[in-house]
């Protein structure tokens, strides 16, 4: 065996151990759920092929020769009896790519399929272009992933474009819905962008029909990233999701001052169908003296009208702890996947600090009594102090 084959094989070895190490719960957690001791998906678990040239006479170095700066924000479903991801990869180019990774369990040995996923351009709409023009996007990101009653699986993401109306600033971006469909996450049939009267960045396919017709959560904003006027989780109904355009948006969830949700909010994955109503996951900002704070939150809305809120609990959900503060993005926690098993185990996939997925379980149950049972926020310093005082009151007299 020559030196490179010995350092190859190092090098294996150790990727391998990174794959296969078990994940267990950490301790004294909240009772909502359990987090796990490590990340699930980091940059440094994407194949090794993605990576390095492994030619000898091309790579004598072994040098990697394409770097991956980050795995976050993935969609998830279950799929063949295993626990899927479809991961945000984003290369030291900064440009992401979507990638599926799967494990036995879900909660450790996420491995990557071996290739990334191959993403067709949106096409132009009539009138735009025609003849299989299409509609090239710089960047595309954080998949939602919906198995649809319609039997198609659906991918709807943000797809990053230069505002050309601003030639001379190079920061000047405009966000749309891209939507794709596929029946075996290989194959993808990339549909037109979503049209709206706002740009849009956080978009989610309902996995039912309502009224016969295709329902998304929009979160509709003024520009790429500030909402504006905007913001908050909006509601529209499509007639055809091959050609999807919002024509009647009413917000379901809105902003507040002094809230988790004052910048701005979206939704995470799709909702959960539960016998008390659809759970739903989503993401909230505020600003502080340190920048943008993003964290995680839940609410709960009817069987009967997926748009009336029939719980909402105060305060965040889950937030980066620990070493999850740190990374390319501090103080940020997002979710846009989680999958809920027959038995009513729920695995919520979240990243931390835009740069690693990790993952936390509960299940239906425990969601359904921290949402029905945890009391709202009062949006008043009065309201939290009496909300607290009534808890203490009913522990002394339970004492």
């Amino acid at each position: 065996m020559t030196e490179f084959e010995k350092k190859v094989a190092t090098l294996r070895a150790h990727h391998e151990e990174l794959l296969s190490r078990k994940n267990t719960p950490r301790q004294w957690g909240n009772g909502i759920y359990e987090k796990y001791k490590n990340p699930i998906l980091t940059a440094e678990h994407t194949p090794l092929e993605w990576r390095y040239d492994f030619c000898e006479q091309d790579n004598p170095y072994l040098m990697q020769r394409i770097m991956m700066n980050a795995t976050l924000n993935s969609g998830a479903l279950k799929w063949n009896d295993k626990y899927c991801l479809i991961v945000r990869v984003e290369g030291a180019d900064r440009k992401s790519f979507f990638a599926v990774a799967e494990s036995p369990n879900g909660v450790d040995n996420f491995r990557f399929w071996p290739e990334p996923i191959t993403m067709p351009e949106a096409p132009l709409l009539e009138g735009g272009g025609g003849g299989g023009s299409v509609n090239p996007a710089t960047n595309i990101y954080d998949m939602r992933i919906t198995q649809h009653e319609d039997g198609w699986i659906y991918g709807v993401f943000c797809a990053e474009r230069h505002d050309d109306t601003q030639p001379g600033n190079l920061s000047a971006a405009t966000a749309t819905a891209g939507i794709a469909r596929t029946k075996d996450l290989v194959n993808w049939e990339r549909l037109p962008d979503l049209i709206s009267r706002s740009q849009q960045r956080n978009v989610v396919l309902h996995p039912e029909f309502v009224d016969g017709k295709y329902a998304f959560y929009t979160r509709p904003q003024d520009g790429f990233i500030d909402t504006g006027s905007g913001g908050g989780i909006g509601w529209a109904l499509v007639d055809d999701i091959t050609h999807a355009e919002v024509k009647e948006e009413k917000i379901i969830n809105a902003r507040h001052y002094h809230t988790i949700t004052e910048v701005k909010n979206g939704e995470g994955p799709h909702p959960i169908k539960t016998p008390k109503g659809w759970l739903h996951l989503a993401h909230g900002v505020r600003a502080t003296a340190d920048g943008l704070r993003y964290v995680l939150y839940m609410y709960m809305t009817a069987l009967d009208d997926p748009t009336r809120v029939i719980a909402q609990p105060g305060g965040y959900f889950l937030v980066p702890e620990g070493s999850e503060y740190v990374g390319d993005v501090m103080n940020v926690a997002f979710a846009n996947g989680w999958i809920a098993d027959p038995d009513g185990k729920v695995f919520i996939y979240y990243a931390s600090a835009d740069t690693r997925m990790h993952v936390a379980t509960s299940t239906i149950d425990r969601l359904i009594d921290y949402c029905m049972n945890t009391p709202e926020d009062g949006l008043t310093t009065a309201a939290s102090v009496e909300t607290i005082k009534k808890l203490i009151t009913k522990n002394n007299n339970n004492g």
